[in-house]
């Protein structure tokens, strides 16, 4: 159990970035040098265009001075459009710059620079806060960098809806590994997606605007009516104006302005949705678009993701790049003057509303499994990039009963070499060994204060998650069965709901217990921290042997930690409880840990030490005997 030191590969992978990055910065440097030089041929170019425009003017150079004045403007349009062409490819270098740069963070654990998406944990969820799953410094906190909300959601899912049905863990585990080599289109998916805001892609709001159809009855007359009166208006303006046969058009437009007006409030909903929507439309076109052109023959788990999306008659990013620009032009709205005038030359809000209806009826259908393939892609691309970026991590190998034997009826296992946390950079990590076999089996885990037990437990918990998730784990090797995870670790009291510290804490372990009697279910896996901390030494000693036995019993496997030395009997009362303990050592009046896993009780505590050394009124670190 040694030292779980920086693997070999990524040192390698880190060179690599790092070695992208720099390219990066050549060329981000040689883009502003150019960027630069387009800005004075542009002032130049418009400050000669117009000395030249002048002077030929006060020379009485008509013809000519029109001509330079034409000549230079084209000039400068073309400068000016291939300056903003490059200026687009600066913009999306640098947010490509961004990706390789938060891959670096990752890999470092340097989390200031690693981006924290918030994620709601439910209140009482069995090891979410436990497992340190969510907030900053967490899981999610590493690995999510999805592109779209429902991808969060459903990457989420894979970590707080445990144990997956093995078919289903198996085909996910199949995907994420098929898309850890590629980088390109992992990185390419984030670019597409932030190439335009940063924000996430809201595709449940997208999905219940495409599919809320713009169902109006009259919504076809009155086209046609406005068609009409704005046709009618035209000729009768034009008429005027060649013929003067009279001001008629101002009825006729009278009469249109006031349909207009009228059905105007009708479709407020929509134009809302679409002054904030079209972008993050075009922005999954884009992405969609991507993954079309695409050739998965290498990939065929990627590729049986994606077919529904290459079998459209209709593709999909087309359609949405139509929605997009039916939402743009709706938006004009939010300019009153430009919106008014449009509508004053004919039906803009209408025909565009007519035209969203239309492909609303077209795509309302399929659209739900276009954002379903988004949203797994995008979670699997998520463990796939941590697969990448921490290339020494194995994947796990799922134990599964065989054939002839029922799932309750087989022997669980957790067999881990190694195992250590991914939370704690790879320097200073300590891995440990660690097998846990059969219904029943417990580890009462002993040891002295700040020596890593709760650190333990969560690392075994945390790469559990991530092995039923698909993922790799932070081992030598990992072999474990599907496990429901039941935890105690981090329990808070609750002012809201009026429970006591104590009162929490046994709760908790109720659901656990009451997890361990459901025989039909997957074995569950408790990592239970300090049991019964919340009272006094005697009924914590009573309470802790009662809850054992019961646990020993149940559908299960686990670990519990204690400080009570006495509840180590336990083992020569029960055989499926084994002994083992962290402990520390004293050097030169301070305490060092270790943090390995050694078989039986702790023989040491540490207690009265520390506050000893902490400069508390007890007795001197010398004079206190070891236990």
């Amino acid at each position: 159990m040694e030292p779980n030191n920086q693997p070999q590969g990524a040192p390698a992978r880190e060179r690599g970035l790092v070695r992208v990055l720099r390219r990066i910065d050549r060329l981000d440097a040689r883009g502003r040098r150019l960027s630069e030089r387009f800005t004075r041929w542009r002032l130049a170019i418009f400050a000669v265009g117009l000395l030249a425009s002048i002077i030929t003017h006060k020379l009485g150079w008509t013809e000519l001075g029109n001509g330079a004045l034409a000549t230079f403007f084209i000039l400068f349009l073309i400068v000016a459009w291939h300056h903003n062409k490059l200026e687009d490819r600066l913009h999306r270098l640098r947010r490509w710059q961004g990706i390789k740069q938060a891959h670096v963070a990752r890999m470092r654990l340097h989390w200031p620079d690693i981006p924290l998406r918030q994620v709601a944990v439910p209140e009482r969820h069995g090891y979410a806060k436990d497992l340190d799953l969510a907030g900053p410094h967490s899981l999610l906190h590493l690995i999510d960098h999805t592109i779209s909300s429902q991808g969060q959601e459903r990457l989420t899912s894979w970590l707080f809806d445990q144990p997956p049905h093995p078919a289903q863990w198996s085909a996910r585990q199949t995907l994420i590994r098929e898309l850890t080599p590629l980088s390109l289109l992992r990185d390419r998916l984030s670019l597409e997606a932030q190439a335009v805001e940063e924000a996430d892609i809201d595709g449940r709001r997208l999905l219940a605007v495409l599919q809320k159809r713009v169902d109006s009855p009259s919504l076809v007359p009155m086209l046609l009516t406005e068609t009409v009166l704005a046709v009618s208006t035209a000729g009768l303006l034009l008429a005027d104006l060649w013929l003067g046969i009279g001001n008629y058009w101002m009825l006729s437009f009278g009469l249109y302005a006031f349909l207009f007006l009228s059905v105007r409030s009708r479709s407020e909903e929509i134009f809302d949705h679409a002054q904030s929507l079209h972008r993050q439309l075009e922005r999954l076109s884009a992405v969609l678009g991507y993954v079309e052109r695409r050739s998965y023959r290498a990939s065929p788990q990627l590729a049986r993701l994606c077919r529904p999306l290459l079998q459209q008659n209709t593709s999909p990013s087309a359609s949405l790049k139509q929605a997009a620009s039916i939402m743009n032009r709706l938006s004009v709205r939010a300019h009153p003057l430009v919106h008014y005038l449009i509508n004053a030359i004919g039906p803009w809000d209408l025909a565009h509303t007519y035209r969203l209806q239309q492909l609303q009826d077209r795509i309302a259908a399929i659209a739900p499994l276009w954002f379903d393939i988004l949203a797994e892609l995008d979670a699997a691309a998520s463990l796939a990039t941590f697969a990448y970026l921490h290339p020494d991590y194995p994947w796990p190998s799922l134990h599964q009963p065989d054939g002839t034997a029922q799932a309750n009826g087989d022997r669980p296992i957790l067999d881990a070499q190694k195992l250590a946390h991914p939370l704690i950079p790879a320097t200073v990590r300590i891995g440990n060994d660690l097998l846990l076999q059969g219904r029943g089996r417990i580890f009462l885990v002993t040891g002295s204060n700040m020596s890593g037990k709760s650190t333990f437990l969560r690392t075994i918990g945390i790469n559990t998650c991530l092995a039923q998730a698909g993922a790799p784990v932070c081992a030598e090797s990992f072999r474990w069965s599907l496990v429901r995870l039941g935890s105690c670790i981090r329990v808070d009291d609750s002012l809201d709901g009026g429970l006591s510290f104590f009162y929490a804490e046994v709760k908790r372990l109720k659901t656990i217990l009451d997890s361990t009697q459901d025989e039909q279910g997957p074995p569950v896996l408790w990592l239970i921290d300090e049991v019964f901390k919340g009272t006094n030494n005697r009924e914590r000693l009573i309470g802790g042997r009662a809850l054992i036995a019961t646990l020993a019993g149940g559908n299960g496997f686990g670990l519990v930690t204690t400080h009570d030395l006495e509840l180590a009997e336990l083992e020569r009362q029960l055989p499926s409880v084994i002994n083992v303990h962290f402990q520390e050592t004293v050097a030169e009046g301070a305490l060092h840990f270790d943090y390995r896993l050694r078989p039986g009780p702790c023989p040491t505590t540490n207690a009265l030490r520390i506050m000893a050394l902490e400069g508390l009124p007890v007795e001197s670190p010398a004079s206190i005997p070891p236990r």
